[in-house]
């Protein structure tokens, strides 16, 4: 089977370091998806507007690579223990694909563009291919009583964001709230404690500096 992209998504992650590490963590995080020339057509998104929330399925176009591993160490185990890669969401797998949960904040026709979906809680690079597009069903896909393994509690917004107002005032305002909830998940690796290294996150065209000590992050720099 021959697949190729419908659309690209256009969000503030240039890099991969900083993305949450699944959707719907950060809901401030808003992404626009891109149809390709072939699928800019209207027709194709009626009736989608009833719908709150979307699945995107796309492609980890960052990690291919030759031949498949058939276990991984997942980041949220510290990256000391390895798992069967398809007990996990790692970007390494023998079809790179990626799966995601978005709200559909919008559907809008750009005299360019055609239309364009407007999204919140995607966890995607800037770029990345998305191949299908699917309603959310809840009766369906809601599964209360499910079991989630080693990833059974959401990883919460664990930090305490100090970013002084000289700097926050380098982020456009409406971009403001999206930097930092995704500062407060920690995009630092899990396996990483340094108080004394500063870490750089590209957000938005911006370049953001912090430090990490204890429970308490500390932006020393926006440009």
């Amino acid at each position: 089977m021959e697949i190729c992209p419908i659309a690209h998504i256009r969000s503030d992650f240039s890099e991969k370091f900083g993305i949450p590490r699944q959707s719907g963590l950060v809901e401030e995080l808003t992404a626009a998806v891109v149809f390709e020339p072939p699928y800019r057509v209207p027709d194709a998104l009626r009736g989608l507007e009833g719908f709150s929330h979307l699945w995107l399925i796309w492609e980890f176009s960052q990690a291919r690579r030759e031949g498949w591993s058939p276990t991984v160490r997942p980041p949220r185990l510290g990256g000391n223990k390895r798992l069967g890669v398809f007990a996990t969401r790692s970007p390494f797998r023998p079809n790179p694909l990626g799966l995601s949960c978005v709200r559909l904040v919008e559907v809008r026709q750009d005299r360019a563009l055609g239309p364009v979906l407007t999204v919140a809680g995607a966890d995607l690079l800037d770029g990345t291919p998305i191949y299908d597009i699917k309603p959310y069903l809840p009766y369906a896909d809601c599964k209360p009583e499910a079991v989630g393994g080693f990833a059974a509690q959401p990883k919460g917004a664990d930090l305490e964001v100090d970013c002084p107002d000289r700097l926050l005032d380098c982020v456009p305002e409406g971009k403001r709230a999206a930097l930092l909830a995704v500062l407060a998940q920690d995009p630092r690796p899990q396996y990483q404690d340094d108080p004394n290294r500063v870490y750089g996150m590209a957000f938005a065209g911006l370049e953001v500096k912090f430090q990490v000590a204890g429970e308490r992050l500390t932006v020393t720099e926006i440009s």
